[in-house]
């Protein structure tokens, strides 16, 4: 028959062979499945756990295997005797869900393999104080290949370190306002621009007033009259004393400056414009007057800023503020200028909050003899608030769970120890350490979330063993 089918020619000698290739494939696949489905095992039922669970005798994976012994709770000394004693099972816990056991070798839904637990794994993790949490243990191999670090809780000096922006500012005390005291007219302006700078007694403008003119004649005419009558009785010559001074003292309350009136009382001649001088050194930082201007009482003429001293203002987080106080030393830099790096105090602290960012706003001087600090510019500030001596560790050893902070402590033999510990300042990758661990102990800082979900995982483990019978329970 394969001989006729296979010398046929044509269409259909083709079409024969391929409709037996079809047949054979549909045959294979069939007791392929048949074969999957009636291996070995039978249905398994759970004792610890509401999932049915598929009974297997198959052999540990070597995954599995990799597993335990990286987890492996048994002291490296007693490593070659725990080998040779065969290990006890209590039971096989789901891989996804360790709340759910079985006394039997069993699979899941997915098919995975059940874990065994051993009763040296159960007992090793005892007598943690925290709820749902318990210790850890590990051989040297383990810890090597988890990446498991270490580091010593130390009692040192704690500084706490703030850093902050703050803006350059003028000192408000520092700013000085040119005015006159009476109209007039600006003959000539010395200074007709921003930002020059001018020392005290730098002459700023002339400025012609007919107040200032009769003035100097009423000063003139009190002297001369008191030069005539020397000699005269004393009462006369108090009387005239007495004219004198009000007239130079009228002169002085028009902002005429000392010298412009001993020169006017040597010389005994009027002059028609009087020039007004810098009363500080500083820069000129506004300037309302032009020359030839108009003039009144009063009106803002120049501005003069002293910037050999600065303010810079600074804003803190909320949780920072109840740590300033004024008198702390800041310290004062920037990026754009590494070489500047200044110190100054910490003189006023405002009263209120900024609500829209929640953060406190402090006032800190500086000196600023060489100018390099400008009104207008961001600078980095940094605080350092001296706590004491404390128990410090490195804030990688903290786990923020919840409202508990829990590190891991090394006690011996590889067991690590979870704790609940109190923190107190954090500043450099360092923080403070109010309770909990004491100073000499050693703290996990790296892989340390790998122990947190070991510690997890024995707590459901020792839970599903006191709940279990010593021989399992099978329904």
């Amino acid at each position: 028959m394969p001989h006729r089918i296979f010398n046929s020619k044509g269409v259909s000698g083709f079409r024969t062979v391929l409709i037996i290739f079809s047949i054979t494939l549909v045959l294979g696949l069939v007791l392929f499945f048949l074969k999957d489905r009636w291996s070995p095992g039978e249905r398994g039922e759970t004792a610890h756990g509401d999932h049915a669970a598929v009974q297997t005798d198959a052999p540990k994976s070597d995954l599995e295997q990799e597993a335990e012994d990286f987890f492996d709770e048994t002291p490296g000394e007693n490593k070659t005797s725990a080998a040779k004693t065969e290990r006890k099972i209590i039971f096989y816990r789901n891989p996804m869900d360790p709340a759910i056991s079985s006394p039997v070798p069993a699979k899941d839904e997915m098919g995975m393999d059940y874990i065994p637990v051993y009763e040296d794994e159960a007992q090793g993790g005892s007598g943690a104080g925290i709820t749902g949490m318990a210790p850890v243990i590990m051989d040297q191999q383990g810890i090597e290949l988890s990446g498991v670090i270490t580091a010593p809780a130390v009692s040192t000096g704690f500084v706490k370190t703030i850093r902050t922006v703050g803006q350059v500012l003028v000192d408000e005390t520092r700013v000085h306002r040119v005015q006159t005291r009476v109209s007039g007219w600006v003959e000539e302006l010395f200074v007709n621009y921003k930002g020059r700078m001018v020392t005290k007694g730098t002459p700023l403008l002339s400025i012609y007033s007919p107040e200032l003119v009769s003035g100097q004649e009423e000063f003139l005419g009190a002297l001369e009259a008191r030069e005539k009558n020397i000699g005269s009785k004393p009462s006369e010559e108090r009387y005239l004393k007495t004219i004198l001074d009000a007239a130079g003292k009228r002169l002085r309350l028009f902002d005429v400056p000392d010298a412009f009136i001993k020169e006017l009382e040597q010389t005994k001649k009027v002059r028609r414009l009087i020039t007004l001088e810098a009363p500080v050194s500083g820069f000129v930082t506004g300037k309302e007057v032009f020359s030839g201007q108009r003039v009144e009482p009063g009106m803002e003429l120049l501005t003069i800023t002293d910037l050999s001293r600065v303010w810079v203002e600074a804003d803190f987080y909320e949780y920072e503020a109840g740590e300033l106080k004024t008198g702390q030393t800041a310290e004062l830099f920037s990026s754009y200028d590494p070489g500047l790096l200044l110190k100054g105090q910490v003189t006023y602290i405002y009263p209120y909050l900024n609500t829209e960012s929640r953060s406190l706003r402090a006032r800190i001087e500086f000196s600023n003899e060489d100018l390099r600090l400008k009104p207008g510019m961001f600078v980095d500030v940094r605080l350092n608030l001296d706590l004491g001596e404390s128990v410090v560790i490195p804030d990688s050893a903290v786990m923020y769970s919840g409202v508990r902070k829990i590190v891991f402590v090394n006690t011996e033999g590889g067991r690590f120890e979870p704790r609940e510990v109190r923190v107190g300042a954090g500043s450099d990758g360092q923080v403070q350490v109010l309770s909990g661990v004491s100073a000499g102990e050693h703290v996990a800082i790296k892989a340390n979330f790998l122990l947190d979900s070991e510690s997890r995982l024995q707590a459901i483990i020792q839970g599903a063993v006191k709940k279990a019978k010593p021989d399992g329970d099978k329904k």
